[in-house]
């Protein structure tokens, strides 16, 4: 049975009140359509472990914006064209790379869901970004300008679309949040944002540990809960475990914002958790994902 989905108006009327159900799940979802609940809704019927394994391609490029090289890494469904192919930038957690970014099974599910049928093809492009949540906090290693600059390039030389979405877990999910504010204030929104539990930490001597800004002021001026109306008119879509050591955050930045999809599943900061709602993220991707022609 799918998770129990509920529209805005019912959810944020109530103050916000979480409505679990007796599996420890609670779920928010915009009322937009009857038509989007039931997409999202049909993601529980999409096998995690498909016979039809994803086409992967790692290559090497040199970032202007990191200077050095780093990998740049393509996870595409099996069995369609690459040229026009509408792409995710899927952005890794602490200690990650684009080698790894494709956790919860997340390249296995889009190849089954393009496989049957049920969502239009379109592919994930990571590349390694560092451990300073997606910003430049070294002097001359900016990975944000290597998503917004560099990554349209590399697409373009390859003969993939431009991308129209961001995905990101963890620290990526704090990086997804932000790319996306910063594609707002470029005039250039992108049409949809995925965050699986996202970095959304609430207190400055936590994030302080990560060594991953210069003071607290620098944390502040790029946190997605100081900004919740950065996003612009780009449709957010929010996963995260309600064990998740980043829930407290991730809660808040869901009442506030309200996002299309917001879903709080029973579960932690891991493997686990990822692999129950990749299917959710496919769906909610996919109605964004139109092809270049």
């Amino acid at each position: 049975m799918g998770d129990p989905k509920y529209s805005r108006r019912t959810l944020f009327a109530a103050l916000g009140a979480v409505i679990a159900t007796a599996t420890g799940v609670a779920t928010y979802v915009s009322s937009a359509s009857e038509a989007t609940e039931r997409q999202i809704a049909t993601a529980d019927r999409v096998n995690s472990t498909p016979a039809a394994k994803p086409t992967v391609r790692f290559e090497r490029v040199y970032s202007a914006a990191r200077h050095r090289e780093v990998t740049l890494a393509f996870y595409l469904p099996t069995g369609v064209s690459s040229r026009g192919l509408p792409m995710s930038i899927l952005l890794h957690g602490l200690h990650g790379d684009a080698r790894h970014a494709a956790g919860g099974g997340l390249a296995e599910v889009l190849t089954a869901a393009v496989a049957k049928g049920s969502v239009p093809a379109f592919g994930f492009v990571a590349v390694d970004g560092g451990d300073h949540y997606w910003h430049e906090n070294v002097p001359g290693d900016d990975p944000m300008a290597m998503l917004l600059d560099e990554i349209p390039g590399w697409l373009k030389e390859r003969g993939y679309g431009q991308p129209f979405a961001v995905t990101g877990v963890s620290m990526g999910g704090f990086g997804a949040l932000l790319y996306t504010r910063r594609r707002a204030e470029r005039g250039d929104p992108i049409a949809a944002a995925a965050a699986i539990s996202p970095g959304l930490i609430t207190t400055w001597p936590e994030m302080a540990k990560r060594k991953a800004f210069k003071n607290e002021g620098e944390w502040a001026s790029l946190d997605p809960l100081r900004h919740l109306k950065s996003t612009g008119p780009t449709a957010l879509g929010v996963w995260i475990g309600d064990r998740d050591r980043f829930i407290e955050g991730t809660r808040q930045f869901m009442h506030a914002v309200r996002p299309e999809v917001g879903v709080v599943k029973d579960g932690g900061h891991d493997d686990g958790l990822y692999r129950k709602v990749m299917p959710d993220v496919v769906q909610f991707l996919a109605k964004y994902a139109k092809r270049a022609v």
